[in-house]
């Protein structure tokens, strides 16, 4: 609990009695709130001009104001979801001392302290409360600033949650992840009370001090991410060209915690790529196994050789049954100039059988050559 020790502000209200109230106003020194969670009082000195010579109680105690996490507390890689929280005040008035004497008080004196003790009794509300939620892992961001929860007294909780909206990474481990929430708020810290005489109607020229101070509390609870399977593309081989259809060999790897039965992915083809077979079976994977997808994609022949990446998706049936659909799984693969077609050698067998024809038609006009002089010569 932050603890303030300096008094800055005062406004005097005056009505049927004078009220005095004394605002507090938060410097440098600090403590930490116990691990329970629990109020704890601070321990500032009364400031020079708040005193009326009558402080006829010390009082112990004071708000206690408790959160509760509405609905479920665990979800899945990559949400954005509110977090609801109800905020109730247990506050207790723990003990308290006198500060006189009651043998010695008069009777105006000791109707002064009945009065005193009947404005103690406030020390337990809570006001002004103001929430601050923080994550205390970085894979879990809080997108909601600082909520105001209103005044609390002892025993009341709010009539609406406090709400925070955060947001879990992609990347994100299973497991629990620790969220930090801190409550500011006021509460009267002490009440001096003063007048001139008692009469039939009350205490004449009666006066009310009240010192408010700044008390703060945290607690601390858990989001859980669940368990699941998850895939990545851990290989891609297969070579692609403008203008032709070729095979390319993609892996799919379980990274996740939990297998997954009867996979199958699928994937998008988008320009300058088109496919007649866009799926293909992966069957039952278990955490850490991989197996690989076949698939064929025709390139545009108006392609640009470059580097490409297709989006997939894995639909599977998870251990208790029920289908789910992976996040995109990214496919990265190239397209390749077509100078570097794997077509290029038969160019080659092409231009060889030419010259076999050529030289096989050469040797047929030798032949004949030959033939005709051979008949002349006869």
């Amino acid at each position: 609990m932050f603890k303030m020790t300096d008094s800055r502000y005062a406004l005097p209200i005056m009505a049927s009695l004078a009220v005095l109230l004394l605002f507090i106003a938060p410097v440098h020194a600090a403590s930490t709130l116990p691990s329970n969670g629990e109020f704890t009082a601070a321990n500032a000195e009364l400031p020079d001009f708040f005193n009326f010579d009558e402080n006829y109680y010390t009082v112990y105690g004071g708000p206690d104001v408790t959160a509760t996490l509405l609905g479920d507390n665990e979800f899945e890689r990559g949400d954005t979801v509110t977090l609801n929280l109800d905020l109730m005040n247990k506050g207790l008035i723990t003990g308290f001392r006198s500060e006189e004497d009651d043998f010695y008080l008069t009777q105006l004196e000791q109707k002064l302290q009945n009065t005193e003790m009947s404005y103690e009794a406030q020390r337990t509300t809570a006001i002004g409360i103001v929430a601050v939620l923080t994550p205390l892992d970085p894979a879990v961001k809080v997108k909601s600033g600082p909520q105001e929860a209103g005044t609390l007294v002892s025993g009341q909780m709010t009539e609406s949650p406090v709400s925070f909206n955060i947001e879990i990474s992609d990347n994100t481990e299973a497991g629990g992840y620790p969220m930090r929430l801190d409550l500011y708020y006021g509460y009267q810290k002490n009440v001096q009370i003063n007048g001139d005489n008692e009469t039939d109607l009350g205490i004449t020229n009666m006066e009310v001090g009240l010192w408010y101070d700044m008390g703060t509390q945290n607690t601390t609870f858990d989001i859980y991410v669940k368990d699941e399977a998850r895939f990545e593309v851990t290989n891609v081989t297969g070579e692609l060209y403008p203008d032709s259809e070729s095979m390319i060999y993609v892996t799919y790897e379980n990274v996740g915690d939990l297998p997954a039965k009867d996979a199958t992915v699928r994937i998008s083809a988008a320009d300058p790529f088109s496919t007649t077979d866009d799926q293909a079976f992966l069957g039952t994977l278990g955490s850490g196994e991989s197996t690989v997808a076949v698939f064929k994609l025709k390139v545009d022949d108006l392609a640009v050789p470059k580097a490409y990446a297709l989006n997939s998706e894995v639909k599977y049936e998870d251990i208790d049954g029920h289908d789910q659909i992976s996040d995109t799984v990214k496919i990265k693969t190239d397209v390749l100039p077509a100078s570097a077609n794997g077509d290029g050698p038969n160019m080659f067998v092409i231009i060889g059988a030419g010259v076999v024809i050529v030289l096989a038609v050469a040797g047929y006009f030798v032949y004949r050559s030959r033939s005709s002089k051979k008949v002349g010569d006869e």
